[in-house]
């Protein structure tokens, strides 16, 4: 079972993308210098406006969760793990997180990238207060890049306007 949703939110010059641990996502119309983790702000959707569908894989026990970020033609892929334990009910921000810990913002754990490991020129993106699209890929198998990517692109024609 495969399910996805989109997140839309800008950048900001003060995104610096160079925290260690974690990816952060917010619905905050601003940023200050020490949120280290932020990519996004403005954002459009927090956890708990995921799509039921979605957070109902994300939910289940070594589920499969890909996000992939997107700034104009610039493409980067984080995936980690869901957990049975994730709340997914903040209302306000999207946390990736690389380690274990759980909290209500949530969306998967033991990720392979966190702010730090995300495309530099991607980043310099956002500082410019550039377009983020964010897909949220969640999946009860692993996928391959290849067929994430076209789950995105090949998406119903009905959610189509939502991705592009």
């Amino acid at each position: 079972m495969i399910a996805f949703d989109v997140i839309r939110a800008t950048g900001h010059n003060n995104v610096k993308g160079t925290h260690r641990n974690t990816l952060e996502i917010t619905k905050d119309d601003y940023l200050t210098p020490r949120g280290d983790c932020i990519i996004g702000i403005n954002a459009d959707k927090a956890l708990s406006d995921l799509k039921e569908e979605v957070k109902s894989i994300i939910k289940k026990e070594g589920s499969f969760i890909y996000v992939i970020l997107k700034v104009k033609n610039l493409i980067d892929i984080v995936e980690g793990r869901g957990s049975l334990y994730l709340p997914l009910s903040n209302s306000e921000k999207i946390i990736v997180r690389r380690s274990n810990f759980i909290s209500d913002s949530t969306i998967m754990i033991h990720a392979n990238k966190a702010a730090k490991n995300i495309r530099r020129d991607l980043i310099n993106e956002l500082r410019k207060e550039e377009e983020l699209i964010s897909y949220v890929v969640a999946s009860d198998s692993p996928l391959k890049y290849e067929e994430i990517l076209g789950i995105v692109i090949n998406s119903r024609p009905d959610n189509r306007k939502n991705l592009l």
